[in-house]
């Protein structure tokens, strides 16, 4: 099979991962469960060393930095002096992602910003065509989403197929093309839909990388009405231009 090596802005870093985990369980920020969180995040790492992310060493060592005080947290407290607390080994974490949280909120409060002034030009909408559906609302759809759906349906399907080596030479421009053609004929697709049989390892990435190319191209987009739900790929800004 031929390396790909893809390189996006979307991998933001290891605190942009945790920072999604926290969400996903739903717990408060000042108190991490992180024997989840480290077993949630070790997945998705060695989900990205598969496929070769550039940024995976920065991950490793948060990786280490979770196992490190995971074991504090299993280790057998000395007795606190009288009148202070026992230090928390989640503490130093915890600040940073308070942090980070802030400058995250505040580029997606100056993104929203910039877009209420793009569209201030009023603009004739286009006309509905005859018998549209109306849809549900959706919502942006982070990158840590995609890359957990397709854990997911890697173990779904790799589990029913037989052990055995499969060499894909496909070249990546093939999937793409193959991805573009089928939103000419269907409105949208359903992200698990991409993944036809055969389920081969080999084959699975080759789809997965030119998703996300297609994506940093602009040529398609991502919806999902929930979070943690269904998500939909639809043509992108770009490909409906052309």
């Amino acid at each position: 099979m031929t390396t790909y090596n893809v390189s996006l802005d979307a991998f933001r870093g290891p605190l942009d991962l945790l920072l999604y985990l926290v969400k996903k369980q739903e717990v408060d920020i000042l108190d991490i469960p992180i024997a989840p969180i480290t077993e949630q995040f070790l997945e998705t790492l060695t989900l990205m060393q598969l496929l070769d992310v550039e940024l995976a060493g920065d991950f490793i060592v948060m990786a280490s930095t979770l196992m490190e005080i995971k074991s504090k947290l299993l280790l057998p407290e000395d007795a606190p002096e009288e009148g202070r607390e026992a230090p928390d080994p989640r503490r130093e974490l915890v600040r940073q992602l308070i942090e980070y949280r802030k400058f995250k909120d505040a580029a997606g409060l100056l993104e929203g910003k910039a877009e209420e002034q793009s569209s201030r030009v009023p603009r004739e909408p286009p006309p509905e065509p005859a018998g549209a559906k109306t849809q549900q609302p959706v919502r942006p759809v982070e990158l840590w989403d995609l890359v957990s759906a397709f854990g997911r349906l890697m173990r779904e399907t790799l589990s029913l197929q037989p052990r055995q080596i499969v060499v894909d030479d496909t070249p990546q421009h093939i999937y793409q093309a193959m991805i573009l053609a089928r939103l000419e004929r269907e409105d949208r697709i359903a992200f698990r839909d991409l993944f036809e049989p055969p389920y081969e390892r080999a084959r699975l990435i080759g789809i997965f990388l030119a998703t996300l190319e297609l994506i940093k191209g602009r040529e398609i987009t991502l919806e999902q009405a929930e979070p943690f739900g269904e998500i939909w790929i639809v043509r992108g800004t770009l490909a409906s231009q052309m």
